[in-house]
C-alpha cells in the first residue's frame, strides 16, 4: 500500500514538472525515461575478440576515450562501454591506442597484390594499413572484374579497392602515339569506363605527366570522366604539373570534375622544385574557394620531402617517349632530335642542382649506382651528370628518388582538413634496391613523427586523415571508422614506440609500434609481427547509377 502511495506521489510530481516545461522538453524527458529503462537495454555482446581498456580514437577526429572494442566474425559489434556476455580472446590494450584500420588512397601494388611473393603486403600491414587503393596515376589493370577475381581467388594481406587507370585505358584503345583520340576511340574508352564502373571500380585516375596519359587533352578527359560521374565515382589525378604550373594544373582538374559532375581528388599534393616552393598555399586557397562553391575537392599527401618515379618521367620530354622505348632510342640517334632531348635534360638537371637531388633507387645494369645521386655517379665515373642520365636511359631506364619538396610545405599541406594520408608506394620484399621509404613508413611517420613527437598536427586529426577521411573521399561506407556494424578493420598501436624506421639510405625496414592489426576480423599482425594472414578482399563499389 505504501509503495502504491509513493508511485502516485511521484507521478503527480512528474506531471507538475512537465507542465512547467516547454512542449519539446516533454519529448526529451520522455525519451530519456525510455532509453534508461532496463527493458530497452542492449543484449550482452558475444565476441570472438575483445580489445580491452585501450584509448579509442574512432576516426572522426574526436579525442580518444578509454573503452573496449568487440569483434565478432568480420564485424565490429561493440565500441566503448557495453555489457559483455563472453569473449574467446581478450587482449589487454591498456596504454595502447585503438583506431580504425588505415586506408591508403594512393598505392601502386597493382601487380604485387596478386603476386604470390608480395600479396601479403606486410610492409603496409606493419604501418596499420588494412585497405589499399590501386589503379593510381593512370596505370594498372583496366579489366576491373578480372582483377578483383584474381585478388579474391588467393586472398591478400589487405583489402583492395581499384580505380580505372586512364593512361592504361588510353594505351589499350589509342596506343602510345602522341595524338588526339578519334571520336570512335573516345566512344570505346567511354564504354570500357562504363564496364569498369559496373564491375566495381571506385572512380578513375590520371597520370598526366606520364605517357600515354599525358597525351589526352582536357576535353577528352571530361568526356570519359562523365561516365565516372554518372556512376558516382571520383576523379583522382596526378595532375599535369606539380612545379611552377601547379595552379594551372589544379584549375584543369577542377574543370574536369565540374564539367563531368564528379568529385575531384588531387593525388600526392605538393609543390615540386625549389622555384615552386610556397605554391601549395595559393593552390590550397583555390581548393578551399572551390569547396565553398559546393564542389567536392580533396587531396592526399605522403609526409616526405622527396618524390619517386622513373628517370624517364623526371628528365625526359613526353614527346620523346611517344611510341615506346624503341622510338626513343631512334630519336637519341637522330642528330636534331637528340640535341633537343639533351637540351631539355640539361634544363631539368639545372633545376635539380645538376642532378644532386636525383638519387638512383633501382638500376640493374649498374647495382653500384643504386643509392647514389647523379653528381656522385658522374664524379666516380669521371663523366657528366647529363651523360650518366643518357646512359641510364639508353640501358632501359631507372627508378629514382627526387628530393624536390620543402619541409615547410609538407607540414602546411598535412594540416589541411581535406588532405588524407597516402603512400604512393607499393608492396615490397627486402632487396638490393633502395626505394623511397614511404612504402614502409608513411602512416607510422605521420602519427609517430609529425603528430606525437613534433605535434605539427593533433593526433586525432592525423588518425582521421588515415581512416575516415579517405573512406569518405572514396565513398566507402562501412570502413574507416570504429562503429558497431562496420567491418572489423582495426589497429592497436603503442604511442610510445610507433615510428617509421625506413630511411632513404636503408628503406627496407618495417615500422615499429603496431601491436595488433585486424583485417575483416582476422589477426594480420600479432604482438608486432605479421601472421601471414590473407584475409583481405577486393572491395567492389556498389554501382552508382
Amino acid at each position: 500500500m505504501r509503495n502504491d502511495k509513493c508511485k502516485v506521489q511521484n507521478e503527480r510530481l512528474r506531471h507538475r514538472l512537465l507542465a512547467r516545461l516547454p512542449h519539446f522538453s516533454f519529448f526529451i524527458l520522455h525519451f530519456s525515461f525510455v532509453i534508461a529503462s532496463p527493458s530497452f537495454a542492449a543484449d550482452p555482446i558475444e565476441a570472438d575478440v575483445l580489445l580491452k581498456g585501450g584509448t579509442i580514437f574512432d576516426g572522426s577526429g574526436s579525442e580518444g576515450q578509454i573503452g573496449d572494442v568487440a569483434i565478432n566474425n568480420d564485424r565490429i559489434v561493440g565500441v566503448g562501454k557495453f555489457e559483455l556476455k563472453s569473449a574467446k580472446w581478450i587482449i589487454d590494450c591498456k596504454g595502447l591506442i585503438v583506431t580504425p584500420g588505415f586506408i591508403d588512397l594512393h598505392n601502386h601494388s597493382d601487380s604485387q597484390i596478386v603476386a604470390p611473393r608480395t600479396r601479403a603486403n606486410i610492409n603496409f600491414l606493419m604501418q596499420g594499413c588494412t585497405t589499399i587503393v590501386t589503379g593510381n596515376c593512370g596505370s594498372g589493370p583496366i579489366d576491373v572484374g578480372e582483377y578483383y577475381s584474381k585478388i579474391n581467388a588467393a586472398g591478400a594481406g589487405t583489402n583492395v579497392a581499384h580505380l580505372l587507370p586512364q593512361g592504361s585505358l588510353r594505351g589499350h584503345v589509342v596506343g602510345s602515339a602522341q595524338r588526339a583520340a578519334k571520336p570512335d576511340e573516345i566512344a570505346k574508352m567511354r564504354d570500357l569506363a562504363d564496364k569498369a564502373m559496373q564491375d566495381g571500380a571506385w572512380g578513375m585516375s590520371t597520370g598526366l605527366i606520364y605517357v600515354p596519359s599525358s597525351y589526352a587533352d582536357t576535353d577528352e578527359l571530361i568526356e570519359i570522366t562523365k561516365i565516372i560521374g554518372k556512376h558516382g565515382g571520383i576523379y583522382a589525378s596526378h595532375i599535369r604539373g606539380e612545379g611552377k604550373d601547379l595552379l594551372d594544373s589544379i584549375h584543369e582538374a577542377i574543370k574536369i570534375g565540374r564539367d563531368a559532375g564528379c568529385p575531384i581528388h588531387v593525388s600526392h599534393f605538393k609543390a615540386s622544385g625549389e622555384e615552386a616552393w610556397g605554391l601549395v598555399r595559393p593552390a590550397s586557397a583555390l581548393i578551399e574557394a572551390t569547396r565553398k562553391e559546393g564542389l567536392k575537392v580533396t587531396a592526399d599527401q605522403y609526409p616526405y620531402i622527396a618524390s619517386s618515379t622513373s628517370l624517364d618521367a623526371t628528365l625526359l620530354p613526353t614527346w620523346a617517349l611517344a611510341g615506346g622505348r624503341d622510338k626513343l632510342l631512334e630519336r637519341l640517334k637522330d642528330k636534331e632530335q637528340s640535341a633537343r632531348i639533351r637540351e631539355f635534360i640539361s634544363k631539368r638537371l639545372d633545376k635539380s642542382r645538376d642532378g644532386a637531388t636525383v638519387k638512383i633507387a633501382a638500376y640493374s645494369p649498374k647495382p653500384a649506382w643504386i643509392g647514389r645521386n647523379l653528381v656522385e655517379i658522374a664524379s666516380a665515373e669521371k663523366s657528366k651528370p647529363l651523360d650518366i642520365a643518357l646512359t641510364i636511359v639508353r640501358n632501359g631506364g631507372a627508378s629514382v628518388v627526387n628530393f624536390g619538396m620543402s619541409e615547410e610545405d609538407v607540414r602546411f599541406v598535412m594540416q589541411q582538413p581535406w588532405v588524407a594520408t597516402a603512400s604512393d608506394g607499393r608492396a615490397y620484399l627486402p632487396s638490393a634496391d633502395k626505394p623511397h621509404p614511404r612504402s614502409y613508413g608513411t602512416f607510422s611517420r605521420k602519427l609517430g613523427e609529425y603528430a606525437i613527437k613534433e605535434k605539427v598536427i593533433p593526433l586525432p586529426a592525423a588518425i582521421r586523415s588515415s581512416s575516415s577521411l579517405p573512406a569518405e573521399i572514396l565513398g566507402l561506407a562501412d570502413r574507416g571508422s570504429l562503429k558497431a556494424g562496420y567491418f572489423a578493420d582495426v589497429v592497436v598501436f603503442d604511442p610510445k614506440t610507433i615510428r617509421d624506421t625506413a630511411t632513404f639510405d636503408d628503406p627496407h625496414q618495417y615500422a615499429t609500434g603496431m601491436k595488433f592489426v585486424f583485417v575483416n576480423g582476422d589477426v594480420a599482425v600479432k604482438d608486432g609481427s605479421s601472421t601471414g594472414a590473407l584475409s583481405g578482399r577486393a572491395l567492389k563499389r556498389p554501382d552508382g547509377k
